[in-house]
């Protein structure tokens, strides 16, 4: 369903039990910018240690609660069912991701429901245990989030790594940190492995993962820069004559969810390279719209393109 389609929209709040979900609903819906005069249906598909008061929701805030607890009742006739007693015009839904927000994302939902946003909200002191434990699980939940809310976050934790692991697999979502005294944490000071004010940049091949997922993210400090890196040659048909992406192999989920990460680059070289070949690169960094992806992207115009050898370690991470 296009966003234009939706007449009652859906606010998608995820996160694993205890991550905060319920005091970010607690916060967030008592602030004048989220108020509206219809109601508002308020879904909660799991209860953590902190509870939602009723009446004070219903009473000043025109939002009912509505609690389904087990998965198999999370269902078309349940939801329609709710939507017919309560008549809503929003409806918010804490979700348990253990039910498969995958599942949710391609249910049929009632006539004119429609997801409008889907957030995250992540425990910052036990994000890494849910990495080594459950990235699969993870990667499902914040796939297609357009905002990570960590919270209870400490100067000791890295920031910048965790940002970084979440925009290899949702490079456009936007990723916020707040600190133990619920204020908002600036982590940009000190967070690359390079300096920028090289010429060119070195890129180390350990820090590849990095520099894709920053250039992404911060594309305006990038413009104009010269780059040096090492590549694999990957080349397609549909690719615009004279280019190539030289490119490197990324692991986003689990052993099985390997891609290739890289940018489009312009060069004389391009048709005589030999493709997964690989290739010492030094590239000035400009910014064009790309047809192939419907916006904006980094461009490489090369300097030069040489043959390499293959790093010791072709995987690249983000960290």
């Amino acid at each position: 369903m296009n966003y234009e389609d939706i007449e009652v929209p859906v606010y998608l709040i995820n996160g694993f039990l205890d991550s905060g979900k319920t005091s970010f609903l607690n916060f967030t819906m008592t602030q004048d910018y989220f108020q509206i005069d219809e109601k508002t249906l308020l879904i909660v598909c799991e209860e953590g240690e902190e509870d939602y008061d009723r009446a004070i929701l219903k009473r000043h805030h025109n939002t009912v609660v509505e609690v389904i607890e087990e998965e198999e009742d999370f269902k078309l006739n349940t939801l329609r069912a709710l939507d017919a007693k309560h008549d809503p015009a929003r409806v918010i839904i804490e979700f348990n991701p253990l039910w498969g927000v995958a599942k949710l994302e391609q249910m049929r939902l009632p006539k004119g429901w429609g997801i409008m946003q889907e957030i995250v909200i992540v425990d910052g002191e036990t994000f890494s245990v849910y990495m080594n434990n459950m990235k699969a699980m993870f990667v499902e939940i914040a796939r297609n989030a357009e905002m990570i809310l960590f919270n209870r976050c400490s100067e000791e934790l890295p920031l910048a790594n965790f940002r970084r692991s979440i925009k290899v697999f949702n490079p456009a979502c936007d990723v916020q940190f707040m600190g133990t005294d619920g204020r908002p944490v600036d982590i940009f000071e000190n967070s690359l492995p390079y300096d920028l004010e090289n010429d060119p940049v070195e890129i180390e091949d350990i820090d590849y993962g990095i520099f894709f997922v920053d250039l992404q993210d911060e594309m305006d400090k990038y413009i104009g820069k010269t780059v040096h890196f090492k590549g694999q040659v990957l080349k397609n048909p549909q690719l615009p004559a004279g280019t190539f992406i030289p490119a490197r192999q990324a692991m986003t989920c689990c052993a099985e969810d390997i891609q290739y990460i890289g940018y489009l680059c312009r060069s004389k070289e391009a048709a005589r390279l030999k493709e997964k070949s690989w290739v010492d690169v030094t590239a000035k960094i400009g910014r064009e719209y790309l047809p192939m992806v419907h916006r904006e992207e980094p461009v490489l115009e090369a300097l030069s393109v040489k043959p390499a050898a293959p790093p010791a370690t072709e995987l690249v991470y983000f960290t």
